[in-house]
């Protein structure tokens, strides 16, 4: 539900959600020009924020924009839209586009970006989910082919995600010329004989932040992680798949395509990773 009375950030300026509006010539709205970012907050604490703002300079670099705001911008005003919530856990999002300019493919000259940003709480999976695993569903990855960068064109990745609701599952996991890549707002991880398998990061896979802590924290564990190539038919044989991202942390998939997947329940090195990621979660101080 839309709550009209939320701060937000546009262009400088804190304001009601109900206030803020962004004129229809914005190449955001008629071309998807931008991008954007989502950071996890625990306990008003952001979550690998450096992490983040590396790959926003990293999509703002592949869409050619100049970044508006140098780090220490960025965190102060995130800081300021976060202490503005009532919320302690929340979900930033954040946009850059070209801006307004008169309707025409090339890059406007002289044209101001667009900067907003909103909090909202972030929606952490349920206990049930954790506890039995999440289902998905598969299709070839048919979108462009520089998914390395966040943008807000993200017709692909919805139509693909529509395929996941339509069957009543979480996720759409994505094979693209027969080797995995990731799901269609998620990355995909693979367990096989207790090692962690991790397709590597090319321009048919975003970067994922959430991801990175994972290896991090299965390391940590005493886990093995090993990346190359993933091929579908491994994939779909594997002891174990995860899910992750910044609102999923990291799921075990139990169910592919209407069929229990890995005996239907999390494995074990699942509850020894997620476990190690409770862990290392900002705390309330």
């Amino acid at each position: 539900m839309i709550d009209p009375a939320q701060i937000v950030y546009l262009n400088g300026r804190f304001v009601p959600l109900g206030e803020a509006s962004v004129p229809v010539l914005d190449r955001g709205f008629i071309y998807g020009d931008g991008v954007y970012e989502v950071v996890p907050v625990y306990a008003r604490q952001s979550f690998r924020l450096p992490q983040h703002l590396a790959r926003l300079a990293h999509s703002l670099a592949g869409v050619r924009m100049d970044n508006p705001h140098t780090d220490a911008q960025w965190e102060a005003i995130i800081g300021d839209l976060v202490a503005r919530q009532p919320y302690a856990d929340q979900a930033v999002y954040f946009q850059v586009t070209r801006g307004v300019a008169r309707r025409d493919h090339s890059f406007p000259k002289g044209v101001a970006p667009t900067v907003f940003m909103m909090a909202n709480p972030l929606p952490l999976p349920t206990r049930e989910q954790v506890e039995r695993g999440v289902a998905v569903v598969t299709a070839a990855d048919n979108r462009w082919h520089r998914c390395d960068l966040k943008t807000i064109s993200l017709v692909g990745n919805v139509l693909l995600r529509q395929l996941a609701t339509d069957a009543g599952a979480a996720e759409t996991m994505l094979f693209r010329e027969g080797f995995l890549t990731e799901a269609s707002a998620s990355n995909v991880l693979v367990v096989s004989g207790g090692t962690v398998v991790v397709p590597p990061k090319d321009q048919h896979i975003l970067p994922g932040i959430t991801y990175d802590a994972t290896i991090e924290f299965a390391r940590a564990v005493g886990v093995p992680v090993v990346t190359r190539p993933v091929p579908q038919a491994e994939a779909l044989a594997a002891d174990e798949l995860w899910l992750s991202s910044s609102t999923k942390e990291v799921l075990a998939i139990t169910s592919v395509d209407g069929k229990p997947f890995a005996g239907g329940a999390p494995g074990p090195v699942f509850r020894k990773v997620w476990e190690s990621f409770q862990r290392h979660k900002p705390r309330a101080r």
